[in-house]
């Protein structure tokens, strides 16, 4: 896919490839709904690990699919989040509006338990399909593009990334790279990452739970 989307001939393949990954990714999050109980959503068992298995299953849920509303809408299509048009903070009963970043340990399992993780699915799910809309719809030039400081003003105005030093990072990180470079991150590398690290916190308490 990387390789794919850095030429012009080929990079509405590398879209095909990059949904294709995405779609195998969906079907794993998805997957824990069935294979786990709501306990295990919240279970924290690397609490004090450096990495990013130091999470819950729900957060990392949250994490991925805020991250990639705010990046898509707000920086790159310069339009409303599904989480504020789909009014999701109050469907969720989340606490924040943010990425999450700021919390740590415990902070992260207490809010875990807060979600109703239906409509947490729901979001994600929304969410997916609309950044892939706004994938489509870019043309090779616009994969170039970096993001303008009028976007990134509006960025910081939202309040949805914390002024605490575990986030306030992520702007200048986002607002560094062009376009592409946002698809080779929080749309595809960012999943793999908490994906599998969803996946050891499952192994984790896997046997707890039989």
């Amino acid at each position: 896919m990387q390789a794919q989307i850095k030429k012009k001939d080929t990079y509405r393949e590398g879209f095909d490839t990059l949904f294709a990954l995405r779609n195998e990714l969906m079907r794993v999050i998805l997957s824990f709904q069935s294979d786990l109980t709501r306990e295990d959503f919240n279970a924290i068992p690397f609490v004090n690990a450096n990495g990013y298995h130091c999470k819950t299953i729900a957060y990392s849920i949250w994490h991925i699919f805020r991250i990639e509303d705010i990046v898509a809408h707000t920086l790159i299509d310069g339009t409303e989040q599904v989480f504020f048009s789909g009014g999701y903070q109050q469907r969720i009963h989340s606490p924040i509006i943010t990425t999450g970043n700021e919390l740590v340990k415990y902070q992260i399992a207490d809010f875990s338990r807060q979600l109703d993780l239906e409509e947490l699915y729901s979001y994600i799910s929304e969410v997916k399909e609309s950044t892939e809309k706004i994938i489509n719809g870019l043309s090779y030039d616009m994969l170039k593009m970096k993001i303008s400081e009028e976007r990134k003003a509006h960025l910081k105005s939202l309040n949805v990334v914390s002024n605490d030093e575990n986030a306030i990072w992520l702007i200048d990180y986002w607002c560094g790279k062009d376009i592409r470079g946002l698809i080779q991150m929080p749309f595809s590398r960012h999943w793999i990452m908490h994906i599998e690290a969803s996946l050891r916190i499952k192994d984790k308490i896997g046997p707890a739970v039989l």
